[in-house]
């Protein structure tokens, strides 16, 4: 504000940070996940150490499917998971409401896990493996060290939920009576506006994703005469690994979980009324890791060398295309200030009460 020829520049309440009284559920939720990606970190070093490559030769795996580093308990899956984790966790440590929503996301997907495991673990059979494998104790113990850690971060995060006007006047600083409520008013609604019309566009990608992989899968599963009883089983039931304990999951889990997961952002995203913006950070940055394996592992094949001999083919090369390109979209949108519910109405606040000159456009553009 302006006080004769004195200009107050005081940086008002940051509007990425969570409210006081959510703060130490914040804190609980980022320590859990901290804790079992830390578990999942320490599987990662075992199988470098013990594995048949060098450090180098696993960060080539990391991108490279057709790599010969093997690593014994972990997939690319959960190496995404791992690195999901921590910098969720550390957001959320950092008490970033942007990390509310990608925690709660991760959670859901342990508790899944979780619930798989503990459907394995009803057949005798399964229990066995775990005691005859030199390392199936270490295993279970991750497992269930994930039940606990994805009920905390739910619990304690659920309730912690801001409304983006709270947001809004926590910051204003106390200070507004100093600039003028048109100002301030048409700043949120461009704001608000711009948000909705991204957030949508990431759900609708999302919900296509989510069709075509629901149709992709059920069409092959449908080609290679695999029943739905078997397909479903596979995927909810732990013990049906072919008598392996790993803690990688099953592709019939992660083409499942990934398929519910892009139907429920995308609608969220497209009814644009509560802020998923860290959800759609974390999952599409997951994708995208994925979707760059398959494109690196078409490349060392020699696949786009060749020629487009069947539909099928053709297909494949469609649907990894556009995953391409929809994952590094909501990527880039959901890095945005401006997709924030919370980041963007303090930096589109003009005139000299707002430390500038500019103004907003209708489009929730300054200029």
């Amino acid at each position: 504000m302006q006080d004769g020829g004195a200009v107050d520049v005081r940086p008002g309440a940051d509007p990425g940070r969570a409210a006081a009284g959510h703060e130490r559920a914040y804190r609980t939720a980022g320590a859990a996940l901290a804790v079992y990606g830390g578990a999942l970190t320490a599987w990662t070093v075992y199988g470098i150490v013990q594995g048949d490559g060098s450090v180098w030769d696993f960060f080539e795996g990391l991108f490279n499917p057709r790599a010969s580093f093997f690593m014994w308990t972990l997939g690319p899956g959960e190496w995404a998971l791992v690195v999901a984790l921590l910098a969720v966790a550390t957001g959320a440590l950092a008490l970033r409401r942007v990390a509310r929503t990608g925690a709660l996301l991760l959670g859901w997907v342990i508790l899944a896990q979780s619930a798989r495991e503990i459907v394995g673990l009803c057949h005798a059979g399964y229990r066995q493996l775990y005691a005859v494998e030199p390392l199936g104790g270490w295993v279970l113990a991750t497992r269930a060290l994930g039940l606990p850690a994805a009920l905390i971060v739910i619990v304690s995060l659920l309730r912690a939920t801001e409304r983006p006007r709270a947001a809004e006047s926590a910051a204003d600083g106390g200070a507004g009576s100093a600039r003028p409520r048109v100002t301030k008013r048409s700043c949120a609604d461009a704001d608000s506006w711009w948000r909705r019309r991204l957030s949508r566009i990431c759900g609708v990608l999302f919900l296509v994703m989510g069709a075509t992989r629901l149709v992709w899968t059920a069409w092959g599963t449908a080609e290679e005469h695999i029943g739905l009883g078997t397909y479903l089983r596979r995927a909810v039931d732990g013990s049906a690994t072919g008598g392996v304990v790993q803690l990688a999951q099953s592709g019939e889990f992660t083409t499942l979980s990934s398929v519910a997961v892009l139907l429920v952002l995308g609608v969220l995203a497209v009814r644009s009324n509560r802020d998923v913006r860290g959800a759609l950070l974390v999952f599409a940055a997951v994708e995208l890791y994925l979707t760059v394996r398959t494109v690196v592992l078409l490349t060392v094949t020699g696949f786009f060398g060749g020629p487009l001999v069947t539909g099928e083919s053709t297909a494949s090369l469609v649907i990894t295309a556009y995953e391409l390109a929809a994952t590094t979209s909501v990527v880039v949108l959901a890095t945005g200030r401006s997709f924030s519910a919370y980041g963007a109405y303090e930096s589109r606040l003009s005139g000299p009460y707002g430390g500038g000159s500019r103004r907003s456009s209708p489009d929730g553009r300054a200029g």
